[in-house]
């Protein structure tokens, strides 16, 4: 009888095993669709313009060096507008939709504060070829700052990162390796790394971290950004994705000579950017921080 038991146990268990194997196997294999879910919303359909926002834009189709077409719309004010600011928000965005959906957030930038504003779609989101991944997406980074820095307005002007979510992540990978090139940034709800998150979205899954390859170890790089860069930290404190601890560390390791930490107490990880005077904070920020190019 209990020979008996011992190999029911032992089968139960091998049968544990495998289903184990194959979820850590799942985990693997198809964490990039879960890190960039890029169909959500209609990610990969209809794709709103900025003239529907009353904004004169060009749509830019970039090319990667690994032969991807990145969907871009620059969005450029009249330089030779007494008003202009000199000022350009080159946008990230996080990891789902399209930028069609960042368009509100454009506007405030372009049409309320006055700014240049470009952004675009990370390979495989909205009408961008690939499919993305860490490794691509800093392709994408280094292709879209080497197109700023060749532009005669862009070039001409001051660069402010701003990144929610995972579009903070690409922002720390580009203040940290093209620094020359960036005059300020804006994070909100970032994170220290992907795996570094995944106890606080999956506890069951929290041993199992070592398996996600799509890395983005932001803790990594920022202390690699030059102190002469301001930075502004928006954080949710009822994040339920990312810890809010991971935006506390990040400025902590922040080296900037002036770093602002702005706290949303009854914020969640979606509706920051709703809370009230997010927009005041980022608009003194960039008013009072960032210098146009040449003064």
């Amino acid at each position: 009888m209990f020979w008996s038991l011992y190999k029911i146990a032992k089968v139960i268990g091998q049968f544990g095993l495998g289903l184990a194997a194959l979820a850590l196997a799942g985990l693997y294999y198809y964490q990039n669709t879960i890190i960039y879910p890029a169909s959500v919303n209609d990610g990969h359909g209809y794709c709103a313009t900025p003239d529907e926002y009353d904004i004169p834009y060009e749509l830019i189709q970039l090319k990667t060096p690994d032969g991807e077409t990145l969907q871009c719309y620059s969005m450029k004010q009249d330089i030779k507008s007494p008003s202009y600011t000199n000022k350009t928000v080159l946008i990230l965005s996080p990891n789902a939709g399209n930028i069609g959906h960042g368009l509100p957030i454009a506007s405030i930038f372009y049409k309320q504060f006055g700014y240049n504003v470009f952004i675009y779609s990370y390979r495989g989101y909205g009408k961008s070829t690939g499919s993305p991944s860490e490794i691509g997406l800093k392709k994408d980074a280094d292709t879209v700052m080497e197109f700023l820095k060749t532009d005669s307005q862009y070039q001409q002007s001051s660069i402010i990162l701003y990144g929610r979510s995972l579009g903070g992540a690409v922002s720390i990978y580009i203040a940290a390796t093209k620094s020359s090139s960036i005059h300020a940034i804006i994070l909100e709800n970032t994170f220290l790394s992907i795996r570094k998150t995944i106890p606080h979205i999956f506890p069951i899954l929290k041993f199992a971290a070592g398996f996600v390859h799509q890395k983005w170890e932001s803790e990594l790089l920022v202390i690699n950004i030059p102190s002469s860069i301001p930075v502004l930290l928006l954080s949710a404190r009822k994040d339920e994705i990312v810890p809010p601890s991971h935006m506390d560390k990040i400025y902590n390791l922040l080296q900037s000579d002036y770093k602002q930490f702005i706290k949303f107490e009854n914020s969640y990880h979606n509706d920051t950017v709703l809370q009230e005077t997010y927009w005041d904070q980022i608009h003194k920020f960039i008013k009072n921080q960032v210098n146009p190019v040449g003064l």
